[in-house]
């Protein structure tokens, strides 16, 4: 009573209190309280809220530096909006469901670990926790809610995952967050890397993130952009494991063939042994010799009976048994030896499951610790080590010395053999761990210890994730098994792993399991290798429990091995004193213990393991292994033998290969149709039962190990009831129809493939099916093959020969049902999110949504009728549809998932047309037809289907699309793409594309940053084919998992930059038939090789223009057989063939060109010493086909290097502009008939210069620096010579001229010797064919006037003008010479002086059909680098039409040019 008193006068004196501080009258209360809206008290040591009673309309109440500890008395404030509740020691957050009205909420600088109770405040605003003690977010529980919550401040607390941020993005309308105020201390997820990138990736709509204004649009776009680069980057990572698994599975899956190709080739020999027996028998019995055979023997046993003593009968009938016993006893043997091989066959099957398990668990593994790298944005990564990093070999080294063969003597284990280690890289518990040791202040006692998982627990995925992630959190969710609360650790292998060991063997021994499995399942086993801060340790009592309570100074306790008789009473110890240093260790701190590293490993046993699947060990294996489950023992081999060499012998018989009426009637033993009720025509070789359909009286039908591909002629049969179509290659079951009353049907062993297909024409056409054997066909989705049968026949009692039970049935029955797509499941499948919201995650978004997301259809929305409209997502992944149907309501579905159903095609989707994602995984679709009205979709996956092409239409639409992903289906070609411009990731890995014209094809995708063409035939059938498809597509940043560097790139560009290929024609041509081409135009290209192989290809092309680039050889032109004409002006040609450099001289881009076939280095067959031989002796023949050769401004400085003797049937060379100094290496080209040298720096002419070029007929040497007219004496047939600016001075010079007799034009304008008068009467003196001199004709006048000139200047009077000479009728300018300037050379000039006056090459040209450039912008005509170019383009191009028809045709004396044409070539020139 007196307490009572007491506690009512201290409650007064806070109201008190309460009134003073705010200027009320504690006497008044009652009246001024009703009226008071806000209420303040600060620094009072106010203990707990009292007297809110009151304050009914309160509305504001402040409460800071008190001692409240917990929230009370707020039930009598309903009106609340703002609560502050700050500075003081409240340490829950609880009784505020009254206050539905609160906006505002201010509880920081408390000690508050949760933040709950928050349900009731649909209003709530505002909410300040900063300075807490807060480490958890959990938004589905405490801010599910509040929605409208746009300000939340959670400094100076304890958050340190990423998980918990990511759970404020379910707040759409917060604004402004606070987790690192620089007035407290921030949270430790603050200081992690791309803190701000994942908290505006998540919420976007922030405008204020820790005092900082994040409201620009720019900062947004980088944060999300920085994500999806994570987003992308991580899922090329996990496809890439997910193909290395693949890889894995494809060998496990070749391996399984092997193993079981002999057990399938004996049952087959069996099988069919067998039917031929039973056919002999049958026809035995229907011939009567089998009964005829039991008569005589009656008959011999009447016998018996008659006489006294029959031993002798007797010993004569058992050793004779009747016929039909010995076809029984044969046919027994046979089916057993059938059975033990389909006995092994389903062991090999179950031990590649096995396998598949295992590379499947092991996988998922490491696709889980990708997505823990995604989910941390780094902060968290897992990094795989192998035996060239030293931390892993320091990792092995350590397990290894903490093993003790003696502890596991007594489980037959000698060794430990390391698989995997993960090295752990978690950011946040290194600081936390970091931050702890710098508060201890003490380093020294730091060691790696194993973690002991609870033995009777099997560790889990998600339990070692969690650890690895999230560390030791609290004791309370590690406790051991015998009540310690610490984390145990240990510094032994033993004390981790023998507990486990144990309990695994018990395990065993109770489920009943054979010995003879083939592994021990102990063998495999996982440690967390941690670092762990001992501290103050002290050595565990006997007595008391592990606890901080009982331990309170230390920080470790350890407990020595040799108190551990639970485990050592199994154990032997003889002289290992390894018990003496292991121990079992207890941390009480979980902040103290950092996990470092996964470790997986496995027991090396006494017995070897043989394993089946590996590819070291033989299938048959000799008597006395231990394990033999999939194995093959000699001795079985030897039991078929025996069973197939029974009595009696199979008799041979000719095979049938096309069926008529009279042999089907002699195989029915029939004489018309009507007769045959049974018909065995197995073992032929039949494909076709054309007359079947004519047997109606046909009841049974064996065709089994025939041809047949279809049974489309087994129709109309009404009273066939036995079919045994097995062993045969069927591949459809299309046809098959009116066979009503068939109750067994065997098409075991076939090739059967599309489940849905044939089980509807079986369930059409074979209502009264019984019996069903469907085995050994390569199903597409044979996990789900029985069910889907059994739901569908339902009148079937047998499949696959084993009896269906009442319970298979049903189960079939529900799974059918589940596989059509109602408005139940609709419903169950479906969310109703209209925004995306951004994860940083890898799967679906259906899927992640329907995990997360709780906006489902209501059933009060169920009743109204537009609740489809509101469905948005729809995730129907593994419901075995067969058919996607009902969905024509859903007019707003945006991400939706189909993945591994049994769909075949795509349809059902026409009416939802606002789809952005579409997943469509694991099912069995051929086409994609159905999707090319779905234009806003976004993200399509196709993985794992039946895609044979990619239909044009199809993506042509698709303007938004930006990843495909096609991978594992069987796609040869990327014509389909070719206008996907938007996609940026393209995996397309494990298909069947495999030439290089595909690639081309994605050129266009200019957005194209990331392709996996992995596991198709171009990686490894194509050369360079990486730096192909970077060279070539340009945006790339990512190459079949693997990013592209920027040395890459430029090695990319040196390879294939200025190749030539046939690639590169095609991609231009639009098609690859090469044969049809006649000319080749590539000028300006930067071509430095030539690649077109096969060469064959291009046997047509007779013209090739390559002038303007960078060739510094022939390169693969040498192979081109029929080039006529060749122009490679402008270029930097050195040589035809070049000489080999040795490897020390090479340059980087050399090196890469002898990679290239046909590159000009060491790729042309020829061997070093033939190249490197002196250059004037006898090369093999190149290009015999060529006969006009443009060389022109090559920087050409030796002839001889040229190789041009080489070319043998060469006619004209022109070498126009070069730096040649001498004229050799001509030696080879007799038949040359024009040489252009004009613009060189020719000096003198050698004796052996034009030895052998006794054909020529046009020399030009203008532009040089000649002085001398030597050496001339060999140009038997020269006609035209043009020697015009030189430095020729000397009349003397000239009139060496005079051992070319033929010549007909000359020029020697812009010599100095061309000032003195009388040189020209001089050269016509001496030359009386000349017709044409310095581009004047040389008249029949001027010629008597040198005459008259001669006989001057042999003594008679010299005339000073034509009247004095006698010749009035000669103009007074006729002694004037006639100079002309010749800057530039017709090309054409020698093919038309060579082919005479009936084919003239004009210069009006047209383009190729396919080159649409009619100019060169490089070529312009003021540049005198590009004049000669230019009219070789023309000239070439006019002369290729008439070139091939004229030229055998040619003319062996060229006719002399009329003066005025020869001026016009002239000024060509």
């Amino acid at each position: 009573m007196i307490q009572s008193e007491n506690q009512n006068q201290y409650t007064a004196d806070i109201i008190k209190e309460l009134c003073t501080c705010n200027g009320l009258s504690y006497e008044k209360v009652d009246q001024d309280g009703p009226e008071t809206a806000v209420l303040e008290m600060f620094f009072s040591g106010y203990p707990r809220i009292v007297g809110m009673s009151f304050f009914p309309n309160l509305t504001t109440l402040t409460l800071v530096g008190q001692s409240i500890q917990k929230i009370s008395d707020l039930e009598y404030c309903p009106l609340l909006k703002e609560l502050w509740i700050s500075e003081c020691c409240l340490t829950k957050i609880d009784n505020l469901q009254n206050c539905v009205d609160l906006e505002k909420l201010y509880l920081y600088c408390n000690r508050i670990s949760r933040i709950e109770n928050l349900e009731s405040l649909i209003k709530l605003k505002v909410v300040w926790l900063n300075n807490n003690q807060i480490k958890d977010i959990e938004v589905r529980n405490c801010f599910d809610f509040n929605e409208q919550m746009e300000i939340l401040n959670l400094s100076g607390n304890r958050i340190c995952s990423f998980k918990e941020l990511t759970n404020l993005a379910m707040l759409p309308h917060l604004k402004d967050l606070g987790l690192n105020d620089p007035q407290y201390e921030p949270n430790p997820i603050c200081l992690l890397c791309n803190y701000a990138t994942h908290v505006l990736y998540h919420m976007p709509q922030l405008q204020r993130l820790d005092t900082y204004d994040v409201s620009h649009t720019q900062i947004k776009v980088l944060a999300e952009t920085t994500a999806m680069k994570k987003i992308m980057y991580y899922n090329m990572r996990i496809k890439t494991v997910h193909r290395q698994l693949n890889e894995e599975l494809e060998k496990l899956k070749e391996r399984k063939c092997k193993l079981q190709k002999l057990p399938e080739d004996r049952i087959k020999l069996f099988s069919c042994t067998i039917k031929h027996l039973e056919r002999e028998l049958a026809e035995l019995q229907t011939s009567g010799k089998i009964q005829s055979n039991r008569s005589s023997v009656e008959s011999k046993q009447t016998d018996i009976e008659n006489l006294g003593d029959g031993s002798d009968y007797t010993d004569e009938a058992n050793e004779e048994p009747s016929l039909e016993e010995i076809f029984s006893q044969k046919l027994d043997a046979l089916r057993e030896r059938m059975t033990f091989w389909n006995r092994k066959l389903d062991e090999i099957e179950k031990i590649y499951q096995m396998e598949v398990k295992k590379k499947k668990k092991s996988n998922s593994l490491v696709v889980r610790f990708l997505q823990t790298e995604l989910e941390t944005v780094g902060n968290t990564c897992f990094e795989e080590g192998s035996s060239s990093d030293s931390w892993f070999n320091s990792c092995s080294d350590l397990i290894l010395s903490r093993f003790c063969a003696w502890d596991f003597k007594a489980y037959g284990i000698t060794g430990v053999k390391i698989n995997r280690i993960f090295r752990v890289h978690n950011r946040i518990l290194g600081l936390k761990f970091e931050e702890k040791l710098q508060m201890l202040n003490y380093r020294k006692m730091l060691d790696y210890l194993f973690y002991v998982f609870d033995p009777k627990l099997p560790v889990k995925k998600k339990q070692l994730l969690q650890i690895l992630e999230d560390g030791f959190q609290g004791m309370e969710d590690h406790k051991q098994p015998n009540g310690e609360e610490a984390i145990l650790l240990s510094n032994s292998l033993s004390i981790s792993e023998c507990p486990r060991i144990e309990f695994v063997q018990q395990q065993a021994e109770a489920e009943g399991k054979n010995s003879s499995d083939p592994e021990e399942p102990f063998r495999h086993g996982k440690l967390i290798l941690a670092k762990v801060f001992l501290g103050r340790s002290a050595p565990a009592h006997e007595k008391d429990s592990i606890s901080q309570v009982n331990y309170p100074v230390v920080n470790s306790v350890f407990r020595p091995w040799k108190h551990l008789q639970k485990i050592c009473s199994s154990m032997e110890h003889t002289s290992c004193d390894c018990s003496l240093r292991q121990c079992e260790w207890f941390v009480f701190d979980h902040e103290l213990v950092l996990p470092e590293y996964l470790i997986e490993f496995e027991y090396i046993t006494l017995v070897k393991i043989q394993s089946l699947f590996s590819t070291l060990n033989n299938v048959i294996v000799e008597e006395g292994n231990r394990n033999t489950e999939g194995f093959i023992l000699s001795h079985d081999l030897q039991l078929d033998n025996e069973a197939l060499n029974m009595e009696p012998a199979v008799k041979a018989r000719p095979k049938i290969v096309c069926l008529d009426e009279k042999t089907m009637l002699s195989v029915a033993k029939a004489n018309i149709y009507s007769q045959i009720m049974v018909l065995n025509l197995h073992g032929n070789s039949l494909s076709k039962l054309r007359d079947i359909p004519r047997l109606m009286g046909l009841r049974k039908l064996i065709v089994s190990f025939n041809e047949f591909t279809s049974l489309d002629d087994i129709c109309h049969l009404p009273n066939l009831e036995y079919f045994d179509a097995s062993h045969n290659h069927v591949i459809t079951l299309e046809g098959i129809r009116g066979l009503s009353k068939l109750k067994y049907f065997d098409l075991s062993w076939n090739q059967l493939k599309k489940t849905g297909e044939e089980i509807n024409v079986l369930r059409k056409h074979t209502p009264n099916l019984l019996s069903l054997d469907i085995r050994h066909n390569p199903w597409h989705k044979p996990a789900s093959l029985r069910l889907s049968v059994i739901g569908r026949l339902k009148a079937l009692t047998h499949l696959d020969r084993v009896l269906i039970t009442e319970e298979e049935a049903a189960d079939a029955m529900r799974y059918i049902a589940g596989s059509k797509i109602t408005q139940a499941s609709l419903l169950e499948n479906s969310r109703t999110d209209e925004e995306r919201r951004h994860v940083l995650s890898v799967f679906p978004y259906a899927k992640i949504l329907t995990q997360f997301s709780k906006n489902r259809v209501d059933l009060q929305t169920h009743l109204k009728s537009n609740w489809y409209s509101m469905i948005t997502v729809l995730d129907f992944d593994g419901q075995h549809l067969s058919k996607i149907a009902n969905l024509e309501k859903l007019g707003n579905l945006k991400w939706a998932s189909f993945s591994n159903n049994n769909l075949t095609k795509v349809e059902g989707l026409e009416s939802c047309l606002n789809l952005e994602e579409l997943t469509l995984d694991g099912n069995c679709i051929s086409n994609l037809d159905g999707i090319s009205k779905l234009t806003k979709l976004t993200r399509l996956s196709v993985n794992n289907n039946l895609l044979i092409s990619l239909e044009r239409h199809v993506f042509d639409n698709l303007s938004h699309l930006h990843y495909l992903s096609l991978e594992s289906n069987r796609i040869t070609s990327l014509a389909g793409l070719q206008k996907a411009y938007p996609l940026i990731e393209l995996y397309i890995s494990n298909n069947y594309v495999s030439t290089n014209q595909e690639i081309y094809h994605l050129k266009g995708l200019i957005n194209l940053i990331i392709l996996d063409m992995y596991g198709n035939l171009i990686v490894w059938k194509q050369d360079n084919y990486r730096l192909f498809v970077i060279f070539h597509l340009a945006s790339l940043k990512a190459l079949d998992g693997v990013a592209v560097e920027p040395a890459e790139v430029e090695s990319a560009k040196d390879l294939f930059g200025g190749r030539l290929t046939c690639d590169t024609i095609a991609e231009r041509l639009g098609h690859s038939n090469f044969t049809k081409i006649q000319e080749l135009n590539w000028t300006s290209s930067t071509i430095r090789t030539v690649d077109l192989v096969p060469a064959d290809q291009f046997r047509n092309v007779c013209n090739v223009n390559l002038q303007n680039n960078n060739l510094t050889s022939f390169s693969g032109l040498v192979f081109l057989p029929s080039v006529k004409v060749l122009c490679l002006n402008y270029n930097h040609i050195e040589s035809i063939m070049p000489r080999q450099r040795s490897q020390s001289h090479l340059t980087n881009r050399q090196l890469l060109y002898q990679k290239v076939t046909s590159s000009g280095y060491g790729q042309q067959g020829l061997s070093k010493g033939s190249r490197d031989a002196g250059f004037g002796e006898n090369l093999p023949p190149i290009m015999q086909s060529l006969e006009v050769l443009h060389l022109g401004y090559n920087g050409i400085s030796n002839m001889t290097q040229l190789q041009l003797s080489r070319l043998k049937n060469l006619k004209f060379l022109f070498l126009q502009g070069n730096e040649i100094s001498q004229i050799e290496g001509l030696e080879g080209l007799q038949l040359l008939e024009e040489l252009v040298l004009d613009h060189n720096r020719i000096k003198t002419i050698l004796e052996s210069s034009f030895a052998k070029q006794s054909s020529l007929c046009a020399l030009h040497l203008e532009e040089n620096r000649i002085r001398e007219l030597n050496n001339l004496q060999s140009l038997v047939k020269l006609q035209k010579l043009f020697l015009g600016y030189n430095k020729i001075q000397e009349l003397s010079e000239l009139e060496k001229l005079e051992v070319i007799p033929s010549l007909k034009e000359l020029s020697i304008s812009g010599n100095p010797v061309s000032r003195k008068g009388f040189h020209r009467l001089l050269l016509v003196c001496r030359l009386p064919n000349l017709q044409v001199l310095d581009g004047t004709a040389v008249s029949t006048e001027e010629k008597l006037k040198a005459e008259l000139h001669l006989i001057e200047q042999q003594g008679f009077p010299v005339a000073t003008s034509p009247l004095e000479s006698g010749f009035s009728g000669f103009p007074a300018t006729f002694l004037k010479p006639t100079s002309l300037k010749k800057t530039n050379v017709n090309l054409l000039e020698g093919i038309n002086h060579f082919f005479g006056p009936d084919l003239t090459f004009t210069y009006a040209v047209e383009e190729p059909l396919w080159n649409e450039k009619s100019k060169n912008p490089g070529m312009a005509t003021n540049n005198p680098r590009s004049i000669h170019p230019e009219i070789a383009l023309r000239q070439i191009r006019g002369a290729t039409a008439n070139l091939l028809s004229h030229l055998t045709h040619q003319s062996g004396t060229p006719r002399s040019a009329p003066a005025h044409q020869s001026s016009k070539e002239n000024e060509g020139r």
